[in-house]
């Protein structure tokens, strides 16, 4: 009788955990919804990165930012759901195309363009390429407010982490702090303005 009791309450707490684990993911979709369709358009984006471990002049990057929200089941969602292997390939709830073009101002580099594609299914940002990789990957997302997401990345013993601030309608902030065994490598500061 206690063991029927104790297997009871116990599934009983499972149930909630589940209810809560699907209503925080819920609720962040919701958020990732919203922070997706707000940052859509196109963008002015200057950007610094520090080397922390050696003692050089900061890599300066401007780039122009084109970024469209994409609705659930948009072709793009579906191959990048295909690309990690996902079951149910419309799980993406929503998500974005980032397209770019970027000059290195201090040095002599040719301009560089790209573009990636992010998805989102409960609290994993699923993506089509790294920040240095052209492997799909994934990354932890999560919220401090409706304006404000943060990422973590890892992959090839690095570690990314990432916090975008929506400031108002016209600008957005970005940093981005890498790390290798355990040692921040890397901090990548970022200011964006709507175009």
């Amino acid at each position: 009788m206690s063991f029927y009791y104790t297997s009871t309450s116990s599934r009983k707490g499972l149930d909630r955990n589940m209810v809560f684990a699907e209503t925080t993911n819920i609720a962040l979709q919701s958020l990732a919804i919203d922070f997706f369709s707000r940052s859509a358009g196109s963008w002015n984006s200057q950007r610094r990165y520090y080397s922390l471990n050696k003692d050089v002049e900061p890599q300066e990057v401007e780039s122009l930012l084109n970024i469209s929200f994409l609705n659930q089941g948009a072709p793009e969602l579906i191959a990048l759901a295909q690309s990690h292997n996902l079951e149910d390939t419309e799980a993406l709830v929503c998500g974005t195309k980032v397209t770019w073009s970027s000059n290195y101002t201090n040095e002599n580099r040719k301009p560089v363009t790209g573009s990636t594609v992010f998805g989102i299914q409960g609290n994993v940002l699923y993506r089509d390429r790294g920040f240095a990789t052209n492997q799909p990957i994934i990354a932890i997302c999560s919220f401090t407010n409706p304006e404000t997401m943060c990422l973590r990345t890892e992959y090839n013993a690095n570690v990314f982490e990432e916090e975008i601030k929506l400031v108002g309608n016209r600008y957005r902030t970005r940093q981005t702090i890498i790390s290798r065994a355990g040692e921040e490598i890397t901090i990548g500061q970022y200011l964006e303005k709507r175009i």
